[in-house]
This record gives C-alpha cells, sequence and structure tokens, in this order.
C-alpha cells in the first residue's frame, strides 16, 4: 500500500516537472513579429500612396514641400486677399456716399470731393491688394511647378557608358557627382563627343580625366528633327571624326559619360526648356542647350551650346557651392 502511494507521488512528480510545450510559444512570438511586421509594412505603403495622390496635378508630397519652402506664402495670400476684399467692401459703401453726394439732399453725407477721395482710396487698396494676392498665386504655383520639375528630373534613368554597369536614376548621383545634360541635333553630339574622345589639340586630350576628378557625369541627349529624344549611344559610338580629331575613341570618356534611358521621361522633362530656347531665338539642333543639375540636385545654369569643360573643371567646386555649402565635406575641402 505504502509503494502504491509512493508510486502515484513519484508520478504526479514527474508530469509536474515535464518541460513546456515551447513550440506553441514560439509559433505564436512569430505569428505575433510577422503581424506586426505585416502592420508595419502597410502603414508606410498607406502613407507613400498618401503622399503620392495628385491634387490639380501635384503630389500632396509636392505641396508639402512647396509650404516648407515658402512657410509664409499662404499667411501672405490670406492677409492680401482678406485686405483686397475689405477694400472692396469699403469701395461699395463709399461708391454710395459719393452718388448721394452728388445727388445732394442727404444730411450727415460729406462733401462731394471728400467722397471721391474715399472712393480712390478704397479702389486703389482692392485692386493693389488684390494683385498682391495674385501674385502670391503664381508664386506658388511657381514653385511647384519648379518642384515637380525637380522630382521629374531626380527619376530620370541613365545607363552608365562603362560596360555592364547597371541602371540608376539621377537622384543616386546626388551628394556625389555633378551632372551635365547636352542636349541637340546630331552633329551637335558628334562635336560633343570629339571634345572628350579624341585629341583636338597638339597635347592628349586630358577632359575625361579632370572631370572625373571634379564629379562630373555628362548626359548627352540626341534630338531628331521634330526635337524628340532618341536613342543616343549608338549616334555616340558611331561618330566620325573630323581632320582635326586625332585618336578618336568612344570609349575614351566613358568614366564620365551616361546615356539616357526610358526615353518618354527624358522628353517630358526636356520639352520646356527646348520650347524656352526655340522661344528666345536659338537653334537646338545645332546650338544645343545644356543643363548644369547640382550635387544637390539643383539646377546651376541652363545654357546654350558646347558646355565649357575647361571652365568648369577649375570653377566648379566653388560655383555650385560644395566647397563651401555641402554638410560632411569638411574632410575633402578642410574646415571645421
Amino acid at each position: 500500500m505504502r509503494f502504491t502511494i509512493f508510486l502515484a507521488c513519484l508520478l504526479a512528480s514527474a508530469r509536474a516537472f515535464t518541460s513546456p510545450q515551447l513550440s506553441s510559444v514560439r509559433n505564436t512570438q512569430t505569428s505575433t513579429v510577422f503581424n506586426r511586421n505585416k502592420i508595419a509594412i502597410s502603414s508606410s505603403n498607406e502613407k507613400e500612396a498618401a503622399l503620392a495622390e495628385t491634387m490639380n496635378g501635384y503630389t500632396v508630397k509636392q505641396r508639402l514641400r512647396e509650404e516648407v519652402e515658402s512657410p509664409f506664402r499662404k499667411v501672405r495670400l490670406a492677409f492680401f486677399a482678406f485686405s483686397s476684399a475689405s477694400a472692396f467692401v469699403a469701395f461699395y459703401f463709399s461708391a454710395l456716399v459719393a452718388v448721394k453726394a452728388n445727388i445732394g439732399g442727404y444730411a450727415d453725407i460729406p462733401p462731394l470731393d471728400e467722397a471721391l477721395t474715399q472712393v480712390a482710396i478704397n479702389i486703389s487698396g482692392a485692386l493693389g491688394f488684390g494683385a498682391l494676392a495674385v501674385r502670391e498665386i503664381k508664386v506658388g504655383q511657381g514653385n511647384l511647378e519648379r518642384i515637380a520639375k525637380g522630382g521629374l528630373l531626380a527619376r530620370l534613368v541613365v545607363e552608365p557608358a562603362v560596360e555592364e554597369a547597371s541602371k540608376r536614376t539621377l537622384k543616386e548621383y546626388r551628394r556625389n557627382s555633378r551632372v551635365i545634360i547636352a542636349a541637340g541635333g546630331a552633329e551637335y553630339i558628334r562635336s560633343l563627343s570629339m571634345s572628350l574622345c579624341s585629341d583636338q589639340l597638339a597635347d592628349e586630350n586630358i577632359l575625361p580625366a579632370a572631370l572625373a576628378g571634379v564629379d562630373v557625369v555628362v548626359v548627352p541627349v540626341l534630338l531628331d528633327e521634330d526635337y524628340n529624344v532618341v536613342e543616343t549611344k549608338s549616334a555616340w559610338r558611331s561618330a566620325i571624326p573630323g581632320e582635326n580629331d586625332r585618336n578618336f575613341d568612344s570609349t575614351r570618356a566613358d568614366e564620365v559619360v551616361c546615356f539616357p534611358s526610358i526615353l518618354s521621361m527624358w522628353q517630358e522633362y526636356i520639352n520646356s526648356d527646348i520650347e524656352t530656347a526655340k522661344g528666345q531665338g536659338f537653334d537646338v539642333l545645332s546650338k544645343g542647350i545644356t543643363i548644369t543639375v547640382k550635387k544637390n540636385g539643383r539646377i546651376l545654369r541652363r545654357a546654350t551650346g558646347l558646355p565649357p569643360f575647361g571652365d568648369m573643371v577649375g570653377m566648379m567646386e566653388v560655383a555650385d557651392g560644395s566647397k563651401f555649402g555641402m554638410p560632411g565635406d569638411s574632410e575633402r575641402y578642410g574646415g571645421p
């Protein structure tokens, strides 16, 4: 009997110290972590989708950036609009007073000269503040267009000339390189190719190495007779050197050359620059246009003709502010 009781207690003890079911706990923890990650990813996607929603042609993200860059523009707009409306209401009542003063026979009506002075002041205020309000609207619209075009510039895709290099967006060149977009007709692209890939002076052409030393990347963009962006790489590779172009090698400048890819995006971006140049009387196909992009992604200059590579090598560090205004470059340029 005692042995039976002892055996029962021993079995109960063994059961009490049996190892817990860890598999179910682990599965629960894994499921919880997975659900949390799924919720976080879903939330992030929802935020990105919300920022990408367009309203009147511009995304929420672009509008938020415009407000950050011009934080008091809407305050000024509200002030000018309210002041214009207030002056217009005052003009209405002052005009009634002027009419009564002209008719005569009303008590407590100021003289006609004084009433007309009030009318002139009020209408001037309404028109003046209204013009300032319209100006603020136009400034905001211009800022949005600039920001939208800057966003499109960042999304442009290029194919480095170096063999087997993967395609990149211009956004990936920020902080590291300056980008020179040179667009023009076939002869313009040929001249650009010769200036980088052949010896046109008595000594050897060292422009590619010099441009690489100041972090410059050149993107030639070929335009057809209808100003459409077409495939550029084959035209660059098959360029025919002239009498003064010695030792031509189309791969000599591959280190600093990229070719446009996804041409529809390039067409959308460069259309406005082409129209502006044509409106100013420039021959875009023969003279070409150049757009110089700073390391921070902003436009340094727009010009016509071939890029002045010689000047850029000597002044680029100062011209785009990198030597003084790029955080994190102290090790390269010195300073605190």
